[in-house]
């Protein structure tokens, strides 16, 4: 476990010992993904889904609170897309440590390429200015900030419908685990289940993604 994650884990611990009530819950995909083999994947660590997923287009609000056109914004960009809330005391911020760790891993250019979007499921508590202040935890060393979006309940759960993962339930806590990784082609390939996935996984696949997505990814 890196230092970053260490040390969310142990806010997380802390937050679980103070009673905070909540908690994330792993939903499994519409199709069931299937391991992606070495020769077909250049090596990937992440798991593959049977058909590639296109960039979805929804419109959020970020944490400066402009509109947000996901397609738009990320197009043509190696893109992490994952949907959790500030709240959660575990999966969620180990989650973002472990990718502003793997950021912090791979070449310059390649972080200032990458987007890593986090879309709240609980868009009633997660403001633009408590996502802000959540993910500063995370982005705060790197070139590009990690993007937060927030928006009405409607708009939140058409934006998870839309990316193809499961919709969040009991307020936004029960939710979606997928990491879901576009390449440059604007297609996903591939995904991270958020409790087995590494920084190093990451850093790992990342340039192989952003350099070659259709090749590489099977």
């Amino acid at each position: 476990m890196g230092r970053a994650r260490r040390a969310v884990a142990a806010v997380a611990a802390a937050l679980a010992l103070a009673g905070v009530a909540s908690a994330c819950s792993s939903d499994s995909s519409a199709s069931p993904p299937i391991k992606i083999s070495p020769t077909a994947s250049g090596g990937l660590h992440a798991t593959a889904f049977p058909t590639p997923r296109p960039r979805p287009t929804f419109t959020l609000t970020d944490t400066a609170g402009e509109s947000y056109d996901f397609a738009q914004e990320t197009d043509g960009r190696p893109t992490l897309l994952y949907f959790g809330y500030t709240n959660c005391p575990d999966i969620c911020p180990l989650t973002m440590a472990d990718l502003g760790e793997a950021m912090r891993s791979v070449p310059a250019d390649l972080q200032k390429e990458t987007r890593i979007v986090f879309v709240t499921t609980d868009p009633t508590r997660d403001t633009p200015p408590v996502i802000k202040a959540w993910l500063a935890n995370f982005d705060h060393d790197l070139p590009v900030p990690f993007v937060g979006l927030t928006g009405s309940l409607q708009q939140v759960e058409t934006a998870q419908r839309l990316a193809g993962v499961p919709v969040a339930e009991d307020n936004g806590q029960t939710h979606s685990t997928e990491v879901l990784v576009y390449g440059p082609d604007d297609q996903a390939r591939v995904f991270y289940t958020a409790a087995s996935m590494t920084a190093g996984d990451v850093s790992h696949d990342l340039p192989i993604v952003a350099k070659e997505p259709a090749a590489s990814q099977g």
